[in-house]
């Protein structure tokens, strides 16, 4: 995700305190948080060098991801610039306003990242049982013609002849004995004898 850019030359640098750097007071923190919500530059400056580590490290623990923590705490510090004048030393330290920030955009990154996850794994869930069901209805619909197929075989030869001429082309039964040659009374029962054959072998109610 791309943020807005921090004021001044900024270097994206989220590492730990220089050696042997002693934590400075809190009320440096709030003073310091203080001029940045009156747009102080070289004091966000002194204030990003002091509370990154640590707000690096709050992230860390709760995405589990450095290169995701780092992206979240360049937005936290944006955050910071943006909204310091919200700040109110009344209410807590800066370093209090700070954790509480970073831990709720940890929280809503990682709430974030697992709804996507969740929506790419019900897609392709979704997808496979689409394409388990186009299969399934393949495979149940070529059973079915091959089982008519076997019925079919079982019938006399005009039986067959009449029942797919009726049935598969769409022609009457005086259609059919003409076609066939045969008196209608003839077609006719040949269809009823046939198609009672066909429900038995399909096992049709």
């Amino acid at each position: 995700m791309r943020v807005s850019p921090l004021p001044g030359p900024w270097r994206s640098r989220i590492v730990g305190p220089p050696p042997n750097a002693d934590t400075p007071p809190a009320d440096v923190e709030d003073t310091l948080l203080q001029r940045v919500a009156r747009g102080d530059e070289a004091a966000f400056e002194q204030l990003y060098d002091l509370v990154a580590p640590m707000v690096h490290g709050v992230i860390l623990g709760v995405v589990r991801n450095p290169a995701l923590a780092e992206e979240v705490t360049q937005e936290v510090l944006v955050e910071t610039w943006r909204t310091a004048p919200r700040f109110d030393p009344a209410r807590g330290s800066a370093r209090s306003w700070l954790v509480t920030m970073a831990r709720r955009r940890a929280v809503d990154r990682v709430r974030s990242v697992q709804a996507a996850a969740d929506r790419d794994a019900a897609a392709a869930a979704s997808a496979v049982e689409r394409d388990v069901d186009v299969v399934s209805e393949a495979v149940e619909t070529r059973l079915e013609q091959q089982q008519v197929r076997r019925c079919l075989e079982g019938l006399t030869q005009l039986q067959r002849e009449a029942v797919s001429l009726a049935f598969y082309r769409g022609h009457t039964y005086r259609e059919v004995a003409q076609l066939l040659g045969v008196p209608l009374g003839t077609i006719k029962t040949r269809l009823r004898d046939g198609l009672l054959r066909l429900r038995d072998c399909l096992g049709v109610a």
